[in-house]
């Protein structure tokens, strides 16, 4: 048998049984002495060491980019929750005595059993070679890069569509549009996506969306070229080739989810890590998407006319750049729209209404208003509301949720409120030029 390692305590009475039997070296030789005593000391103490705070870092890379409202949230977080554990038990004698340890062992306990996690089970891994996966968008920016020596997560962008329509851009601009016809909101490498708007009201500049095509474009062997297409009250659960899913059978790097049918669908393209909500809310369509800044941004010069990208064009603004814009004095609603039928709300009851489903009184809810003043459609309630929660389903940056018309902090006085209430009476007259 081999002989046993000396403690540290072993090795500092021995250096001190040396010192006895040697006369002391000159200064300069004692400094080292009492260097190198310290630094043998500290290798006793590092000899085996407390990882714990490898094992948090290494769950908190793995969950980063994870979004509870997504679809497969729990699965991945679960995974994560195991490989934490198993680190954690790999550390238990090591880190027996440490703080840090024993309050990661409880919370890991407490977050397996809040999203009911199995102790057996699949787990992560934070080995690149491992984890890399060409149909996984999520996985493959992770194990470039971890490659790279960098663990920054990807940036996700948002856009949205809805109402009269109402467009909220990658970039969190909120404009509302005329965009009469078919109109791109996305045309990448990745994804094209195409609505076409109709007249609201006879003799209005205002509209709402009733189609929707979306393409989803051939992507190395994750996927092959997909088609959805949704009208009113045509919100079909496949694709327009009557399957359901793209890529292989078992990994399903793209499909779609009925949550209600006929009503709210999901896409969820894993391959280019894009989430698409689709609804019919009323007799019109509403259109919510997710996806990575690098491959929304991948186009070639010739299509940079999408919405969701630039906005609308100017000429199809109904908005003042963002903002509800104040009435011009005596200005009337033209002929053409006198003669048809007037709202049946108010701007008071319009606002009762819109305050019903949102209480928070931000861009959505104005919009909620103006789209009852114009129409008299009560659902355009229910289409902005929806509209808000898909914001918060899949918009990545919790902050930016709520948009406030005319205030850059978010607090709006009662001059700003004046402002907005008149701002709402000048988009009706302008909805009607």
């Amino acid at each position: 048998m081999g002989r046993a390692a000396p403690s540290c305590a072993a090795a500092a009475g021995a250096e001190q049984r040396r010192r006895r039997l040697h006369p002391p070296p000159p200064a300069a030789l004692f400094l080292l002495f009492n260097v190198g005593l310290l630094l043998r000391t500290g290798d006793c103490q590092l000899q085996t060491p407390c990882r714990i705070q490898k094992c948090t870092t290494d769950f908190v890379s793995l969950t980063s980019h994870l979004n509870s409202a997504l679809d497969g949230f729990d699965l991945e977080f679960c995974k994560a929750l195991r490989a934490y554990s198993a680190c954690t038990y790999r550390n238990s004698k090591v880190c027996r005595g440490n703080l840090v340890y024993h309050s990661a062992v409880l919370g890991i306990s407490d977050l397996m059993s809040q999203r009911n996690c199995s102790k057996d089970g699949p787990t992560s891994s934070t080995n690149p070679e491992v984890t890399h996966d060409p149909c996984n968008y999520s996985g493959r920016i992770g194990a470039r890069e971890l490659r790279g020596g960098e663990q920054t997560p990807p940036t996700y962008l948002f856009c949205g569509l809805f109402g009269d329509p109402h467009l909220r851009t990658f970039k969190d601009h909120f404009q509302t549009c005329k965009v009469e016809g078919a109109w791109p909101l996305i045309d990448n490498n990745y994804l094209s996506v195409q609505v076409t708007n109709v007249p609201l009201v006879p003799g209005s500049s205002a509209t709402a969306t009733n189609k929707i095509t979306i393409i989803f474009k051939s992507y190395q062997d994750c996927t092959e070229q997909k088609v959805y297409q949704a009208v009113t009250d045509d919100l079909p659960a496949a694709f327009v080739d009557g399957t359901t899913s793209g890529g292989d059978s078992d990994t399903k790097s793209l499909r779609i989810v009925e949550r209600v049918s006929g009503r709210y669908m999901e896409m969820h393209a894993r391959y280019i890590g894009a989430t698409v909500f689709v609804r019919q809310v009323g007799r019109y369509l509403t259109l919510a998407i997710r996806m990575p800044e690098e491959l929304a941004m991948a186009y070639e010069e010739s299509q940079d006319l999408q919405l969701c990208v630039n906005g609308c064009p100017s000429s199809e603004r109904i908005d003042d750049s963002g903002h509800l814009p104040l009435p011009v004095m005596g200005q009337l609603l033209p002929h053409a729209a006198s003669t048809q039928p007037r709202s049946v709300y108010t701007l008071e009851s319009a606002t009762t209404k819109c305050h019903e489903k949102m209480l928070v009184k931000d861009i959505y809810f104005y919009s909620c208003v103006f789209d009852l003043l114009t129409t008299g459609d009560a659902n355009f309630t229910a289409a902005a509301h929806s509209a808000l929660q898909d914001v918060e389903a899949l918009h990545p940056r919790k902050e930016r949720w709520h948009i406030f018309p005319n205030s850059g902090n978010g607090d709006m006085g009662k001059n700003s409120k004046l402002s907005v209430s008149l701002g709402l009476v000048c988009l009706i007259l302008v909805a009607f030029l």
